[in-house]
């Protein structure tokens, strides 16, 4: 699925600068330094030449590559097909699928998941694609269609997202158009930093916003308080040569200009917060973020206004989080928009809507089907309340979307919804409406491309049949046995609290939880079914597996990106008390063999003791630094790259007992 750069804007991430005024060799060399459209022409001309059938495939999984990062899909996927054609693997096969999603093909990316499946040894990685490949071509043949979109006129190639209304038939949205503030480029894009915009939809006149919001920084993703006195927006930074983590920043309108922004009160270290959305009194703000504490990836959140700032935020119900993401919050009174690319949907994020009940619950959520939905990117919906209902007309508006056959990258849709004719009335001889909530639990293992390689090519999940399940709910518990596809199935209760934790012999117990707190019964949809996967580790005894976390040069401190890894693990080993760990760390190859020793000793007591302050007993870890006597990429010491010398300085764990 291609990376929308609202959903880039919010990743923590720390990116090298590239070079781009070293002379460029080849295609390969351009695509490393993000020069993609410089890139197509040279592999093109390589890849003619090429007699390989290896060489040829390599060379056409990056044409396919450089492609998509220019939003080209559909010569994307031609060279995906042909990677794939020429042996370069299941990677191929994978975006190849995912491009004719992209596209809309959904009979044949249906074909390409259930191929890839095969491929990778497990038909059930992918059956949730294919199930939504299914779905979407009988939402596209549905006769009745409420809504209309129409690309916005103000769009370009690069991306546009996020839009919002402003005062005087204003509309103000996220871009990183040429025009945006700073001089320098966003190495992952190649693109300028966003900034946000105002257009003036009866001339389309655009200009940049407020100089005192746009900064060199990433900004975007804003909303305004309902006399446009407040605007609550995203920055994203970060200290030097650490993280950029975004935030929620506020502003105060003065005149014509606005108040230095400052960060809200309740916004914490090491987490991305973004698409800030305020109800219409002022007091709720709803957002996004991928706090651990949530249910997996993004999630939506909710606080109220006080005297004193924002209250601590509650994470809002199961019948709206997931664990995928969840983003771009919209309040129309008792209705709220959202999008998510996990709930069923036609491609990658899709928009929802969901009810808020009188008891505060809220009902299961109702995707908007196509042409609101697509097989790209859809998000960021709003309504403009200033366009008058006439005849049919229930509503207009504004969405985002990334779409295949749009402007490029991002664009910004209008839309209008309209009156459908009434349905038959239902027979009176219909059966009473039954409630029920199913939940559907899955038990799985990883797959990696050497079998008994956990530091390997990771591929995707299988079911891992007669796993056991242990089930509590209130004071009650309960275990069940998976079936041969690694399933069971459970009758949930209202306003109750799940805990589940898997086990299987020479295997890591691993847990995950649900809630019906807050999910309401809704008439149309009066049976709903959710799922919960639980991922099992393989136990490998004595062989090192990598923890994904890193050093900066000289330095033994657990750096912050590392810490909800090490809390992670720390977790794992609570669950399974009986395991002992050897924590290793390695050095590079800089500085003498006893500095690297005594430093390397120094990372991996540093990450003990990480653990040992989550509660973990010393005495079930090991510490041990090896220097520079194993390193993963063997490399002239004087000609090794940055990034080959923070490659081996790292960390990992064995099990030893």
């Amino acid at each position: 699925m291609k990376l929308t750069i609202s959903t880039f804007l919010l990743l923590s991430v720390f990116v090298f600068s590239c070079t781009y005024t070293q002379k460029v060799r080849d295609g390969k060399f351009a695509y490393e330094r993000k020069q993609y459209s410089v890139a197509v022409d040279l592999l093109q001309k390589e890849y003619k030449k090429a007699k390989s059938t290896i060489e040829k495939g390599q060379l056409a999984f990056l044409l396919a590559e450089s492609y998509k990062n220019t939003n080209q899909i559909d010569k994307a996927s031609e060279w995906y097909k042909t990677a794939y054609d020429f042996s370069y693997g299941v990677d191929a096969l994978k975006e190849y699928a995912y491009s004719l999603k992209i596209m809309g093909d959904y009979k044949e990316a249906m074909q390409a998941f259930k191929d890839l499946g095969i491929e990778i040894g497990s038909p059930y990685e992918y059956r949730r694609e294919i199930v939504a490949c299914k779905i979407a071509i009988g939402w596209m043949e549905e006769k009745r269609k409420a809504y209309k979109a129409i690309i916005a006129d103000f769009n370009t190639s690069q991306a546009d997202y996020a839009p919002v209304l402003f005062e005087g038939n204003q509309l103000v949205f996220t871009s990183d158009r040429s025009t945006a503030e700073g001089e320098d480029t966003y190495n992952w894009t190649g693109a300028d930093f966003s900034d946000l915009f105002v257009v003036d939809l009866k001339t389309n006149n655009l200009q940049p916003f407020d100089n005192q919001i746009n900064t060199e920084s990433n900004e975007g993703t804003a909303v305004f308080n309902k006399d446009y006195s407040e605007i609550y927006f995203t920055r994203c930074f970060g200290d030097k040569k650490q993280d950029n983590y975004c935030k929620i920043m506020t502003s105060r309108r003065l005149g014509d200009s606005w108040t230095i922004p400052v960060i809200l009160n309740f916004i914490q270290e090491g987490v991305n917060y973004g698409d800030p959305a305020i109800s219409e009194d002022g007091n709720t703000l709803y957002f996004s973020c991928n706090s651990t504490e949530g249910w997996g990836g993004f999630d939506i959140w909710q606080t109220q206004k006080t005297a004193n700032g924002w209250d601590e935020p509650t994470l809002m119900g199961r019948s709206i989080n997931s664990i995928g993401d969840e983003r771009f919050p919209f309040l129309d009174n008792d209705t709220l928009y959202f999008s998510s690319d996990f709930h069923p949907g036609m491609g990658g994020l899709d928009i929802f809507k969901t009810y808020k009940m009188a008891n505060g619950g809220w009902t299961s959520v109702q995707n908007l089907k196509p042409p609101i939905n697509s097989g790209g990117d859809d998000f960021s919906y709003i309504i403009d309340y200033s366009v008058p209902k006439k005849g049919d007309l229930l509503q207009a508006g504004y969405f985002s979307s990334s779409r295949f056959g749009g402007e490029g990258n991002d664009d910004i849709y209008r839309f209008e919804k309209r009156q459908l004719p009434p349905l038959p009335p239902p027979s009176p001889d219909a059966a009473p409406v039954v409630y029920k909530m199913i939940l559907k639990g899955y038990v799985l293992e990883k797959i990696y491309d050497e079998a008994g390689n956990p530091d390997s090519k990771y591929l995707g999940r299988k079911p891992l049949p007669g796993s056991a399940v242990d089930i509590s709910y209130g004071k009650k518990k309960q275990t069940v046995t998976v079936d041969d596809a690694g399933s069971f199935t459970l009758e949930l209760k209202e306003e109750t609290d799940y805990g589940f934790i898997a086990s299987k012999t020479e295997y890591l117990r691993n847990e995950t939880a649900f809630s019906t707190k807050g999910i309401a019964k809704n008439p149309s949809n009066p049976i709903q079914e959710f799922e919960v996967e639980i991922v099992l580790d393989k136990i490998y005894r004595e062989k090192e597996v990598l923890i994904p976390i890193l050093y900066d040069f000289d330095k033994w401190d657990i750096r912050r990106d590392a810490q909800p890894i090490l809390t992670d693990l720390a977790r794992r080993l609570k669950l399974n008390p009986t395991i002992q760990i050897e924590l290793s760390s390695h050095t590079d190859c800089q500085g003498s063999d006893r500095y690297n020793q005594e430093l390397s000793q120094k990372r991996a007591q540093a990450a003990v003791n990480y653990l040992i302050e989550q509660g973990i007993n010393g005495d079930r870890i090991i510490a041990r630094g090896y220097g520079e006597t194993s390193p993963i990429i063997d490399c002239v010491c004087t000609r090794c790259t940055e990034e080959e010398y923070q490659e081996n300085r790292r960390t990992a764990f064995k099990i030893l007992e």
